[in-house]
């Protein structure tokens, strides 16, 4: 079962899919497109990986790392399903990045690989759009190249751990305008979802609804404003989002 946050009528619900559209909470049946999506948990610290791809890392140029490079996102940059994100104007780079998203399901502390699984509640997909023009350091990203405001679509299901028959073997693709640009597989990572529970866990408590995005294969393109982009991971959903210009938000 997936389930999903949404705006509706002015209040905001927890829903899950069902044939006829989505169930909300309080039992009745609506249409998908009545709704406005949202996170769909309400998250709490973001953890994103870069290079946790080899063949990423390669084509920009980088050999993938010796340990897990990770920097934190806020969590303005966050926005639901069918929302849009902003291109400023003064931009010549803009590339998404298909990631499975990791959502924890309690606190965890010096977890070891073997008992990862256990905190592990479920898993959405990220577009993790990142703007070149800002970036300083492709090892840690300064904020503005993915802390912008509505930057990082995320959703628009929450799949529970227990629906995905193995996380670490799903394909991953990204369409911009219908036409499969991005594609790879969740296999291919450097540093497997066991492996960043028990790193982080080390030093740092994780705490329910914190995510994890675990990073994004090769295959990342320019896109620009009127771009239609869709990423989607097998068994987790299908996220699409649209590039807007500055005019939109009147600036």
């Amino acid at each position: 079962m997936r389930k999903a946050r949404v705006a509706y009528q002015g209040n905001v619900f927890c829903a899950e899919e069902c044939l006829e559209g989505l169930k909300l909470q309080d039992g009745r049946i609506i249409s998908v497109d009545d709704v406005v999506w949202l996170p769909p948990v309400e998250v709490g610290t973001i953890f994103a990986l870069g290079l946790n791809y080899a063949d990423h890392a390669s084509e920009i140029s980088f050999k993938a790392p010796e340990e897990p490079l990770v920097f934190l996102k806020g969590k303005n940059a966050l926005i639901g399903h069918n929302g849009q994100s902003r291109r400023p104007k003064d931009v010549e780079l803009m590339h998404y990045e298909c990631e499975l998203a990791v959502i924890i399901g309690k606190k965890a502390r010096n977890v070891t690989r073997m008992h990862a699984n256990d905190y592990i509640a479920g898993y959405t997909v990220v577009n993790d759009y990142a703007i070149r023009d800002y970036l300083e350091n492709y090892y840690r990203p300064n904020l503005p190249v993915k802390n912008r405001d509505g930057l990082t679509p995320i959703g628009p299901w929450f799949v529970n751990r227990d629906s995905i028959n193995n996380p670490m073997n799903l394909t991953m693709r990204t369409y911009v305008n219908g036409e499969i640009k991005q594609e790879g597989n969740t296999k291919d990572m450097v540093f497997d979802i066991p492996y960043l529970i028990e790193y982080l866990s080390s030093f740092m408590t994780l705490n329910k609804n914190d995510v994890i995005l675990t990073g994004t294969p090769k295959g990342t393109v320019n896109v620009v404003e009127g771009d239609e982009v869709v990423t989607e991971i097998e068994e987790v959903g299908s996220l699409k989002n649209t590039i807007v210009g500055d005019d939109v938000f009147s600036r």
